[in-house]
Parts: C-alpha cells; sequence; structure tokens
C-alpha cells in the first residue's frame, strides 16, 4: 500500500472553511500551544564535577549562555489531523515533541491538551537495554498508562506484530535499531492512542514494516486518532500529512497543508 493512501481528502464547508476527511474548523482541539518558548542554558565554562559547579554558583561565578531551542510557537491541532513538522537538525523538532507529551516544560507560553498522549519520542524511549523485549513491553506499557493485565491481553498481538518472537526473551540491547523501533511502535500502538507523537521513528527499520506502520496509521486516523510525525523524509510527509509545521532555529517558518509548504522547504534546502 502506497504511503499516498493517506492523504487526507479536503472539502471546502458551507462556511468555506477547509475540512479535511470531514475535518475542518468545528473540529475539536486537542493540543494547543500559545507562545511557547524553550530555553537552556549552556556554561561558559568546562566544569569537572558537580562539587566545583555548586561552589562556583555559591560564589556567583558561573557564566551561563542562553540557547532558545523554541521561540514564540503557537499551533493548534485538530481531532484526526495528521501533522507533519520538519527542518533542519537543531530546529526545535525533538523540543517542540517533547513539549506536546509533557515531559519538557516550556520556560514561556502555554500548552493544553485534550485526550492521551501516546509519545515515541526516540528510538528506545521508554526501554531498559538490560531487560528482554517481554519485559520491556510491560515496562513501556506501564509508562503509557496500561496496567500489566492490559498489557498480557494484547502481548501476543504485539509481538506478533512486531515480528519478534525468535528474539522476545532477549535482552533489548542485543536488538538492532529496526528491531527496536519495530517493538516499540507495535507497543505504542496496541491499543489505539488519541494522539499519538512519532519522531523519527520510521526512518529505521525495513519497507515491509513500513507499510504495516503505515496501514495501521491510516486505520487509526479513519477512527480519529491525531498524529504529529517528525520526519526528514519530505516525501513521505507530503503524501502522509495534512498540514506541515516548518520550524527554522526555533521559530514556526511556515505552517500550512503539506504540498505547499514542503514545496518551499525543499526550495529553501536546495537554494
Amino acid at each position: 500500500m502506497s504511503t499516498a493512501t493517506l492523504k487526507a481528502k479536503k472539502l471546502v464547508t458551507p462556511s468555506g472553511d477547509i475540512a479535511v476527511n470531514g475535518v475542518g474548523a468545528a473540529a475539536a482541539t486537542v493540543i494547543q500551544l500559545e507562545g511557547v518558548s524553550v530555553s537552556f542554558y549552556i556554561p561558559r565554562e568546562k566544569v569537572s564535577s558537580l562539587k566545583e559547579h555548586a561552589i562556583r554558583f555559591l560564589k556567583g561565578k558561573t557564566q551561563e549562555d542562553e540557547f532558545q531551542a523554541l521561540k514564540k510557537v503557537s499551533v493548534e491541532i485538530k481531532q484526526g489531523e495528521i501533522l507533519g513538522v520538519v527542518g533542519k537538525n537543531g530546529a526545535g523538532k525533538s523540543t517542540l515533541m517533547r513539549v506536546m507529551a509533557r515531559v519538557l516544560k516550556p520556560s514561556e507560553g502555554r500548552v493544553k491538551t485534550t485526550g492521551m498522549v501516546s509519545p515515541l519520542l526516540e528510538l528506545g524511549a521508554g526501554f531498559h537495554p538490560d531487560l528482554t523485549g517481554r519485559e520491556n513491553v510491560f515496562l513501556n506499557g506501564t509508562l503509557l498508562g496500561r496496567s500489566q493485565a492490559e498489557m498480557a491481553e494484547r502481548f501476543d498481538a504485539i509481538v506478533d506484530f512486531a515480528e519478534l518472537w525468535e528474539f522476545i526473551d532477549a535482552p533489548l540491547r542485543t536488538y538492532s535499531s529496526g528491531m527496536m523501533a519495530r517493538l516499540g511502535f507495535a507497543t505504542a500502538t496496541a491499543f489505539q492512542p488519541e494522539i499519538l507523537l512519532l519522531d523519527e521513528l520510521l526512518s529505521v527499520g525495513d519497507e515491509k514494516f513500513h507499510q504495516k506502520c503505515f496501514r495501521r496509521i491510516e486505520e487509526f486516523k479513519a477512527s480519529g486518532t491525531t498524529f504529529i510525525i517528525v520526519s526528514h523524509s519530505s516525501h513521505f510527509i507530503r503524501s502522509a500529512c495534512d498540514r506541515v509545521l516548518w520550524l527554522d532555529r526555533g521559530k514556526i517558518r511556515l505552517l500550512g497543508e503539506a504540498e505547499q509548504v514542503i514545496e518551499k522547504y525543499q526550495a529553501f534546502l536546495n537554494s
């Protein structure tokens, strides 16, 4: 199945609003960011220990530079929408995803979410390398708010989807990046999420598994799941997403329909 099948059908509502698969301006907002900024402070001098840092801090000798990873970002994401996020390395994409997942508190601004957020923010996140694949399924399920009984009920289906029966009792440290991605995606989507955040997770693994993921995304989208997807694959973002947010140095450079944003983003990369 081609990723093009994920492309939403756009209709014009009687009020003139653009509707995506029937989800238009009247659809519920599930994520709203208002003037969100995130700052990190980087020491100018190398400090060899926590003790040295504490002493220098108490003496008022610490010097730090402020780095703004996000700058006044405001965006609303509707239920059932697939929003792509693009930008060069260091643009703030992963920081934005962490803010949406509520694992990083913004320095300024407000974040509102409606519904359960299931984040897959990086390869191996929520997993422990010394635990087996089986143990990590239950660990990750707990972190996603599921009970042991719920995970036990879906365990066979998870391993079937990930195609990892041969390795499920091996320590995770022996897994390849593709195997970890398969287990992570299968676990996070064992139950239909209300909001799913995918940060470059589909950049690893084989084409066959990618197609399985795309089919599951399509099924969930049809039932109202909202997706926010970070990817360096402009082809996938153009094909799969309704709208695209282009981040540049922590700021929104452009937000709009996928085709238009990707065209301008590609021109920027090739300039």
